[in-house]
């Protein structure tokens, strides 16, 4: 959908994806960021931060997830069915009364490949339409998905960003962190609420060189907390003055703000 002609390069691993663009094995990176059964994708945050790439467009895909077999296997004779775990964690009511036995592999698509290229005839796998074609594969049911309106976003990242414009509907993402203070968040969520800012996304995650915050309370003992940093998506071009004052404000206050990227907002399903 992002890139219709484009030559893929497939990745073990989401920071392989990452390390190919930085190597210039590749010209970007499309990863998912969130799904709106499963939730977000924390280990892309994370990673978002360790690498310096740039976020250049979003993709939003309505998941299908099939029942795929050899041909001639007639859903009956199923005894297991192979997927990632996540898949069939989000097939589960269908699973539930096929009554089989379910085992993860690291992707759907190899899945595919596995009951494919071994003949097994026990087997069925839980994919997209897609890998039935390039594996020869049969689709026994689609749709199988507990959510029938299931959507995966996805990210676009390169190298280098993109020039910010104002013609079209933009979007920023962001990370900062914040000292610790009763109200500090509230504070930095104002500064986009007072310049009428939509906010799609929050995000928070642990930091991990510095995990725990020490906070003297009211002389009794030092309690510890986590020390977050915050990601947040919002609705607004960094081309436009108020997206550049609220992110002015925000520094005011924030120990740490980086841009992680500012790229056309994906308005179609």
């Amino acid at each position: 959908k992002a890139y219709p002609k484009c030559k893929t390069v497939p990745c073990d691993e989401f920071e392989d994806a990452f390390k190919a663009v930085e190597l210039w094995l590749a010209e970007k990176a499309v990863l998912p960021i969130e799904n709106s059964s499963g939730g977000s994708i924390h280990r892309n945050y994370d990673l978002l931060l360790r690498h310096r790439l740039h976020i250049v467009g979003e993709v939003q895909l309505p998941v299908n997830f099939c029942l795929l077999a050899l041909p001639g296997v007639r859903i009956e004779q199923l005894k297991r069915v192979l997927s990632h775990p996540q898949a069939l964690a989000l097939s589960d009511i269908f699973l539930s009364k096929l009554g089989v036995a379910r085992e993860n592999v690291d992707d759907t698509a190899s899945a595919a490949q596995y009951v494919a290229s071994n003949g097994l005839r026990d087997a069925a796998v839980v994919a997209s339409i897609r890998a039935a074609q390039v594996y020869g594969l049969n689709v026994l049911a689609e749709k199988i998905q507990d959510d029938p309106d299931n959507i995966t976003r996805f990210l676009v990242l390169a190298r280098d960003p993109i020039i910010s414009r104002t013609d079209k509907p933009f979007k920023t993402s962001i990370v900062f962190t914040l000292e610790e203070g009763p109200g500090i968040l509230f504070k930095a969520l104002a500064v986009f609420a007072l310049r009428d800012i939509n906010l799609t996304k929050i995000e928070s995650r642990p930091q991990r060189k510095r995990p725990l915050r020490v906070v003297d309370d009211s002389n009794t003992g030092a309690a510890k907390y986590f020390d977050y940093l915050f990601y947040i998506d919002f609705e607004a071009s960094m081309a436009e003055p108020r997206a550049q004052n609220a992110l002015g404000h925000l520094q005011e206050f924030a120990t740490f703000l980086r841009v992680l990227g500012c790229y056309p907002m994906d308005t179609t399903l």
